[in-house]
């Protein structure tokens, strides 16, 4: 039975992170994974989802090609290729991560961790059964889809992410029941594909609490596409027709579906792991931690989606490093203040600390600058011109709080909107800075400029200097 200085089980981007991150201090560790490295977000996620967004913006393009001055042939999409791809791309970056480990002298071990005591962890193998000696062990295990009793998943035709994302065959038609950011996802690249798509929402609207102005823009972008959106919408029942799945809708509505896919939510993954024969507290399903990724009890730490605080893949990346320093013996404490989420729809969303909504909640006295893409040189010259952004600040110090970015290459903008705030930038600090011309970041810098009335390429507010 080797003895390892930390031992991680659950191989997605908490967890094989918080392995490279162990070894790279010089730690003996091994990682344990049931199924294949990088997890649900390599494997069933973030990745193979964004692979095919790819292929539905390439298609989107070609659409839009003759305002280019570029004219073919009719387009041409093979649902079966493009999935090739996606599989191909998931195969690269599992590869990749294998020789990570490897070169990083990480032991991987393909089995079922079960906690048997603290420091000790029992391993199943299809060949047999083994144990390990850990002086610390770091938890990350991640999520599971959740489905309400009416929607059985059946893998065929009710199905989760999971399912949707391995299908060989384009349905005619789905209904997506969740309008979170994984059914709005799917939902437009679905619709792109050429799938008769409908999302039902039994909340007032999609997204959430998210930024409203956001949310209008994500409407908006799948309804171009076909999408029929339903909120405020209950799903009462399921049938199985010859065609397909009939869904009784409350409010004595009906909606028909060759499939369904079940996006409400996900799960802290505990099962099975001996949580309670070592004691680790749960709240709500999910382990209990402190800002240091501590459990209550030493020598075992949580990471991830696993912990429910916040499910999102590079989140449980930065906590991986926060572990790991910990149970080396350092001192590290989560911040989440600064966290970016981005959803890849269309039009691309991203959005970083709070919006203009919890800032009047919490009656934080704000100034807010805007900016649209199609007042952007360089989003006209990509036939971009869909968007804006929305930066915040505070009004007694001019620090920025939060921002919103609708429209192209959102997901990479708000980066610049991180840096800032993590560096504790003011707007006209942001807006002060040079940025190359022409460029999608100028919308950052005129946005910023904007909170105090002083972006050049918008006629707005005057304020007093």
């Amino acid at each position: 039975m080797k003895a390892y200085d930390i031992a991680v089980i659950g191989g997605g981007p908490g967890g094989y992170v918080a392995a490279i991150r162990a070894a790279q201090a010089g730690a003996t560790v091994c990682l344990v994974e049931q199924e294949r490295v990088g997890g649900t977000c390599l494997n069933h996620g973030c990745i193979p989802t964004k692979a095919l967004y790819a292929t539905s913006v390439l298609l989107q393009r070609f659409k839009a090609a003759e305002d280019h001055g570029v004219t073919s042939g009719a387009i041409h999409f093979d649902f079966a290729r493009a999935m090739a791809r996606k599989d191909g791309v998931v195969e690269k970056l599992v590869g990749g991560i294998e020789q990570l480990l490897k070169g990083n002298g990480v032991d991987l071990f393909h089995g079922t961790a079960t906690l048997v005591e603290a420091g000790r962890i029992r391993l199943a193998f299809s060949s047999g059964v083994g144990y390990l000696q850990a002086h610390n062990i770091i938890l990350a295990t991640g999520a599971l889809p959740v489905a309400p009793p009416v929607l059985a998943v059946d893998g065929k035709n009710i199905l989760t992410s999971r399912e949707i994302l391995a299908m060989k065959e384009r349905p005619a038609s789905l209904a997506v029941v969740g309008g979170g950011y994984i059914g709005c996802e799917l939902a437009g690249i679905l619709a792109t594909f050429g799938v008769k798509v409908t999302v039902i929402e039994q909340l007032p609207g999609i997204l959430g609490r998210s930024d409203r102005q956001l949310v209008r823009e994500v409407e908006k972008g799948l309804q171009g596409l076909g999408v029929e959106i339903l909120t405020g919408t209950a799903v009462e029942g399921v049938t199985t027709t010859a065609t397909g799945l009939d869904l009784r809708l409350s409010g004595g509505r009906r909606s028909a579906a060759a499939k369904v896919l079940v996006a409400v939510g996900r799960a802290p993954n505990t099962a099975g792991l001996g949580l309670d024969a070592v004691g680790v507290a749960r709240e709500r399903g999910a382990i209990v931690v402190d800002a240091g990724m501590r459990t209550n009890v030493p020598g075992i730490f949580a990471i991830g989606d696993v912990t429910n605080i916040i499910q999102l893949a590079h989140v449980a990346s930065y906590q991986a490093g926060v572990a790991v320093t910990n149970a080396l013996g350092g001192k590290a404490a989560a911040d989440y203040r600064v966290v970016p989420s981005c959803i890849f729809t269309s039009p691309e969303v991203s959005q970083i600390g709070l919006t203009e909504e919890e800032c009047k909640e919490r009656g934080l006295a704000v100034e807010v600058g805007r900016f649209a893409y199609q007042a952007s040189s360089k989003a006209l010259c990509e036939g971009e011109p869909r968007g804006s952004i929305k930066l915040i600040a505070a009004r007694d110090d001019d620090r920025i709080v939060g921002a919103t970015i609708v429209g192209a290459e959102a997901s990479a903008l708000i980066a610049e909107v991180a840096a800032a705030m993590t560096a504790g930038l003011t707007a006209q600090r942001l807006g002060a800075i040079i940025h190359a011309h022409p460029s999608l970041p100028e919308l950052v810098m005129e946005a910023a400029e904007d909170v105090h009335g002083r972006a050049v390429h918008k006629v707005g507010r005057r304020k007093p200097q």
